[in-house]
Formats: structure tokens, sequence, C-alpha cells
């Protein structure tokens, strides 16, 4: 399909640089499956859903992954190269990531970066504005020193308005999150609080989780001028033995499977067999999803409101249909939703077919 139809044009001032506070205050715009529309915030989320059924959620962390360092510094040595940033977005061994780098022209295969204390890299290779980093730390020892070193990687449309500060350490992290690996945050479980857990919970609604570290390539423009030409970056997903048996059962008993975000959805449907059955799931994924795939284990999506021309765009107008995702976007627009990582939510109801 043409990029070009998942264009739309988006005002500045609906972008979110902070998230709603309490975070379940947010806005939430439910889409039934007859493309119908209604408002309500996310602490009413219980309401439009059912006992039995399962929301699954995200539980990767997202890692300190922006780095500052000087390219040709070793350690022990003047710093008097030039200024580089990377972000981290795949792990590739104990020791090695591919990240992109800023300004990515300034490196080859044999350079050295510094990025302060004990940590330089060097790099193994560069394709345009990517690099595969080689620490002089691995495994755990490296990530103390991201850790220590690193900023939260906030996407672009954030970070061009305003820097990272003490608080995006808190705000750009899920309650759900409990492993390092992401680069992005999940954003649809950004919206969850205990006590919107709690009356989950009274509701019946059970909680599942999954992994998917998001990579930074979440936030690459779509170059292409066709989606077939566009080549999604792969991730790492899991589901255990345990919940992927739980889910079945789930929907055996007529519950629906509730994806928190397109991470969620993308590992369910990398994980699910032509009949919907859901299978345990460890390696990478590079699923994209656009109109015309057949969803097989998800029946119900929640989502934030997403870049125009982007693959998260494309993938809630395959769940509910284009046309109906662009009205709906038209929609939120003028009610003044806030959009991207920080901003509002819709649940997306799979169409009838």
């Amino acid at each position: 399909m043409r990029v070009e139809l998942f264009d739309f044009e988006l005002p500045p001032e609906r972008i979110a640089l902070r998230p709603a506070v309490p975070r379940d205050s947010a806005r939430l715009m439910i889409v039934d499956r007859n493309g119908g529309r209604s408002h309500a915030r996310l602490s009413a989320l219980p309401d439009f859903l059912a006992a039995g059924d399962v929301l699954v959620v995200n539980d990767s962390k997202v890692i300190r992954a922006r780095l500052r360092g000087t390219r040709g510094a070793r350690l022990g040595t003047p710093s008097k190269g030039a200024n580089i940033e990377v972000t981290l977005h795949k792990r590739l061994s104990p020791e090695r990531f591919s990240a992109f780098a800023k300004p990515a022209k300034r490196l080859r295969a044999g350079d050295h970066v510094r990025f302060g204390g004990k940590l330089e890299a060097s790099i193994a290779a560069r394709a345009g504005g990517e690099v595969e980093l080689i620490f002089n730390l691995a495994g755990k020892d490296l990530d103390i020193a991201i850790g220590e070193l690193g900023e939260m990687p906030l996407p672009p449309y954030i970070v061009s308005k305003r820097p990272p500060d003490r608080q995006d350490e808190e705000d750009y992290q899920t309650i759900f999150a409990a492993k390092d690996g992401s680069v992005a945050a999940p954003t649809a479980g950004l919206h969850f609080t205990p006590k919107l857990l709690d009356r989950l919970k009274r509701a019946e609604i059970s909680i599942a989780r999954i992994t998917l570290h998001v990579g930074a390539g979440t936030f690459l423009p779509v170059t292409a001028g066709d989606t077939d030409n566009h080549k999604m970056h792969s991730e790492h997903a899991a589901i255990s033995e345990d919940t992927a048996t739980r889910l079945n059962a789930a929907r055996r008993m007529g519950g629906r499977i509730v994806a928190v975000g397109t991470t969620a959805l993308r590992t369910l449907e990398s994980a699910a067999d032509s009949n919907g059955n859901i299978r345990p799931l460890a390696g990478e994924t590079d699923i994209f999803i656009t109109p015309g795939y057949a969803f097989r284990a998800v029946d119900v999506l929640l989502t934030n409101f997403h870049l125009p021309r982007s693959t998260l765009f494309m993938l809630v107008a395959a769940f509910s249909g284009l046309e109906e995702m662009r009205t709906a976007y038209a929609e939120a627009i003028a009610e003044k939703y806030r959009f991207y990582s920080y901003g509002d939510a819709c649940l997306l109801f799979r169409p009838l077919t």
C-alpha cells in the first residue's frame, strides 16, 4: 500500500510532553466493532470489558539507552574528538549492541568512542546511521555502566521540545516494567495505576505478562513509498508456556484477549498459529502488520495515538480499518486528545467480519 495513505495533519500542540496525572485519568476513545465512537477515561476501562477477559501487558523495562561520547578518545587519553550520541536499540551479545549514532557519518569501522568513566566502545561496522558497538565491558558490568552514564531515551518528538529530566525516570516506565531491555516504553502500559489494577481484578479481568524489548526502530520514519518496501527491525520477544496455556484456556472459555499496546499485539500475533492458538515464544520477531493482515490472536487493542505514516498507525489501521481510524484520529484531534507516548489512548474492538 502507498505510505501516503497513512498520512494526516497533526497540530504540534496535540503532542503530549508529560503524562496525565494520575496516569489513569488520561482520556480514552472507544471504537466499537461497528466503528461507533465514544469517550471516557482510562479509569473506566473495566466498564468496557467483561469478566473472563485477559489483558496482556508487556513487562519489558526501559534502559538508559542514550549515551553521549567522544570519537577517537581511548581510556586514559585526552578527549579531543568529535562529540557522538548513540541510542542503543538491540543487544547482540553480552558486549555488543546495535545503535543509532549521530552524527554517524563521522564514524567508521575501527573507530573508538569514549563515554566517560570506564566505558568505551569500538565501531565494528556502520551502515547509514546505524553502528555496531563492541564495548570494553560485558554482561552485568556493562548494564551497570549504561545505567550510570546513559539517559532515558525519550522519543524525538519530546526531546526536540524539552530535555529529559528526573521525572522521566519514573514517567517513562510502566507499572509492569520488570525485565531490562527496551529502549522505548510500551506506552499503552503507562496508563495503569494500582487503583486501576484493583478495579480490573474486582471485575474478574486478569493480567498476563509477556515480553517484547522495544527497539528504537519503532520511531524510524517509513521512508519507502510503499509498505511492501519497508523493513522492520527485529526485536526480542518471549511468551512462557504457562502464559500461552492460560491465554488459550481463556479464549476457549469465551474470554477475549486484550493486547495492551502494539508491542503486546505484535508478540501475540507472532506466536499464534493459523487457528489462533498462542504458542510459547522465545526469539526474534520483525512482524509488520498492515491492512489486509488476518488477525489470529487479539480481539481488543488498547493503544495510544500514533504518528502519521508510522508502522504503528498502519497496525491500528489494519486492526480497525484505515478509513475508520482516519475518522477516529480526526475526531481525536478535534476533541483535543493528547497524542504519542505520553498522550491519551483508544480502545479498539476488532470489527465484525
